[in-house]
């Protein structure tokens, strides 16, 4: 096991969603505030190969939770700064950690990167068995290709880099992706209830499955992962359930004791019918389970998206 508790951790994304909850993790662990670094993208371009350079002297540890992403009307506007900051980010990261000497590299994959027809729940052997969903294209393949440049560098240079492949996660903190679902039935709601409205409107039937994760959950996973993991095969980081955008627009009503109703606009699309990962191999290899009932995180994340929602209004 590697222990973190002296060693100078760089956390790229270190102040978005996930990664605020990753270096509040470290933290608990007992690294010390000082050794983890967190670069802003305002003052530091990982795209640059000089700027990674810089960033990696003297690192130990990298989590690389940086990327771009959002929305589907996002991903069909923006394929090209999708594939290409999401590539480059990680690809001179990466090389730039192994010329300084990083002993390890730990990089944030996607659910995504499944094939739109592979068998369910998603089994990591079963990552190159068909094309990936073609809405998601330029992101999926951007990061499947830090997988592979995560393998050819253990292959050829002995490096210690593992991909981790993240579900869809939800739970209080600033989100940097454009549009989580759970946070725009929330919001939906808020606005209503402030509106004085008896229906808020949701795109799509309601009827694809999705498996969610909360995200101090899926921060302990790469802690753990960072400790523990060193081998060259993908892990799912997911909850192991699935329940349908219908099913868990009416559990956030209840939650949010909005009784009005939940209208589909069934001309906007509903994307893949269902995703969900098999989260298997993170227990047995480095002793992952989620642990926080759905109910439970909802609970956390209203009442800190009220708290936000009260002091914009």
């Amino acid at each position: 096991m590697l222990a973190l508790r002296d060693k100078k951790i760089l956390v790229t994304g270190g102040t978005g969603f996930l990664g605020t909850h990753v270096v509040q993790a470290l933290k608990d662990r007992g690294v010390p505030e000082k050794n983890i670094i967190t670069p802003r993208h305002e003052t530091h371009d990982l795209r640059d190969a000089v700027t990674c350079r810089e960033v990696t002297k003297g690192i130990d540890i990298i989590i690389h939770l940086a990327g771009i992403t959002g929305d589907g009307q996002f991903h069909r506007e923006h394929p090209a700064e999708i594939f290409f900051d999401n590539l480059a980010m990680g690809a001179e990261l990466m090389e730039a950690a192994r010329q300084n000497g990083v002993q390890k590299f730990v990089t944030a994959g996607s659910i995504t990167e499944y094939p739109e027809r592979a068998p369910l729940p998603y089994r990591e052997e079963d990552l190159w068995a068909g094309p990936v969903e073609e809405l998601h294209e330029a992101y999926s393949v951007a990061k499947t290709m830090l997988l592979v440049q995560a393998q050819a560098y253990r292959a050829q240079y002995g490096f210690d880099a593992v991909h981790l492949l993240m579900t869809n996660m939800y739970g209080p903190g600033k989100e940097a992706v454009r549009g989580f679902v759970i946070t725009n039935i929330i919001r939906r709601i808020l606005e209503a209830k402030r509106d004085g409205s008896s229906s808020i409107t949701l795109w799509g039937t309601g009827e694809p499955t999705r498996d969610f994760i909360f995200v101090k959950d899926a921060a302990e996973a790469f802690v753990l992962a960072a400790e523990r993991y060193s081998r060259p095969e993908p892990v799912n980081i997911g909850s192991g359930w699935e329940l349908s955008v219908k099913e868990l627009a009416g559990t956030i009503a209840k939650l949010m004791d909005f009784h009005g109703e939940v209208k589909w606009d069934t001309t906007k699309p509903d994307g893949q019918s269902r995703r969900i990962l098999d989260p298997g191999r993170a227990e047995r290899e480095f002793g992952f389970r989620a642990k926080t009932a759905l109910e439970d995180g909802l609970r956390e994340t209203i009442a800190w998206q009220e708290e936000q929602f009260t002091s914009e209004t």
